[in-house]
């Protein structure tokens, strides 16, 4: 497995790390993340598509590129993969054709044969698509020897349109995947937030998908605004700093959801996933020094997994971390590229939601204001 990282902006490449002399007629996977409007242009397609003529190309819109150690905009941060002994198969299903996100999920999981299937990494339109229920929809189908992780498109922090594309120019409503087949792949992964939680846990009373309406039968909008004391007056800016921890079920360690909007008039509070009713849930606060270690504790557990450090780490980390860490934005990014060291190369994007597992090789979960990370290598 040979990898090499470049960046593209302004209608040419501007810098390339290419250690392994990786030839990019041979490359047979592009992963691309990039601004809206230079990731959705045709001309940055057809010169991605000139460099790469033999690659399968998945492109995606983000809310921030990550580029080895930097985080940058306005740009696309690709990396090109070529394998000596394993096999890709992508796959892309569009929104539009399904009644719900639930069934999108199944339909493109099962476009993938599954027998020798160790991951796939999806890549879905941030806005039309249910996270929740994408995945919820990839879990009910495949095996539970497969992998899944990968994250949603992002638009800054404009939230308008998100676009991804498999070999043409992306667009939206499209969800597109790449499966991995091959027993000498090794795959690893990586999620966590690094959130406190702070008073009591509650039950959730009245929901109906990402809507919630009461916690332990009272308005939920204004037991928010308690919380929040003087940052109620800030509304909706500061809920990105007060997320909501949420435990789908007993046994599982909570995920996180993010906070989108308020509605004042029908009283109700707006998620970037589903809660469902009888979940458990607790308010979260940013502390930026835990949100870094978090970054560093992803990496950590996914060099647990494997023995060998991995030759690339695809990092998908949430827009809201992105927005609340600011100009600390990169130390996050820095500690990661500390635990895997020089020999692993960084790529990823800033997203409107995170796809990875809680637990090694669990089922996936849709994750909001979380650091993910995939790791891919290849044994001799």
């Amino acid at each position: 497995m040979k990898v090499a990282t470049t960046l593209y902006k302004e209608n040419s490449f501007i810098e390339e790390k290419n250690e392994e002399e990786l030839n990019f007629d041979q490359v047979q996977l592009v992963l691309g993340f990039g601004s809206r409007d230079l990731i959705s242009n045709a001309t940055s397609f057809e010169k991605i598509k000139e460099k790469f003529p033999n690659s399968e190309l998945l492109l995606c819109s983000s809310s921030g590129e990550i580029y080895n150690t930097e985080v940058i905009d306005n740009t696309i941060s690709i990396s090109a993969i070529s394998f000596s002994k394993t096999t890709i198969k992508t796959s892309e299903v569009d929104i539009n054709d399904f009644s719900t996100s639930f069934e999108a999920g199944m339909s493109l999981i099962n476009t993938f044969p599954q027998d020798d299937l160790k991951l796939v990494f999806v890549l879905s339109d941030g806005g039309k698509v249910n996270g929740s229920e994408l995945v919820k929809g990839m879990n009910h189908v495949k095996k539970e020897s497969v992998l899944i992780t990968g994250g949603l498109a992002g638009d800054g922090a404009k939230f308008e349109k998100t676009y991804v594309g498999l070999n043409k120019v992306p667009e939206t409503g499209k969800i597109i995947a790449v499966g991995f087949y091959g027993a000498q792949l090794e795959v690893s992964h990586g999620s966590l937030g690094g959130w406190e939680s702070f008073g009591l846990e509650r039950t959730v009373t009245k929901a109906t998908e990402n809507l919630l309406f009461e916690i332990d039968g009272k308005n939920a909008l204004d037991l928010y605004k308690t919380y929040l004391g003087k940052y109620a007056d800030e509304l909706p800016g500061s809920a990105l700093l007060f997320p909501l921890s949420i435990k789908l079920d007993e046994s599982e360690n909570p995920i996180v959801r993010t906070i989108l909007s308020i509605d004042e008039k029908n009283q109700s509070m707006t998620f970037a996933g589903d809660i469902p009713i009888g979940s458990k849930v607790r308010f979260m606060k940013a502390n930026f020094d835990r949100l870094i270690d978090a970054a560093s504790d992803a990496a950590s557990t996914c060099l647990k997994m494997n023995e060998a450090n991995p030759k690339l780490a695809i990092m998908i980390s949430c827009v809201g971390r992105k927005l609340i860490l600011g100009s600390r934005t990169e130390e996050e990014i820095e500690a990661v590229s500390e635990i895997f060291g020089e020999q692993t190369l960084l790529t990823g994007f800033y997203s409107y939601g995170e796809i990875s597992p809680l637990k090694p090789m669990a089922k996936c979960e849709l994750h909001n204001q979380t650091m993910t990370i995939t790791c891919l290598n290849e044994r001799d």
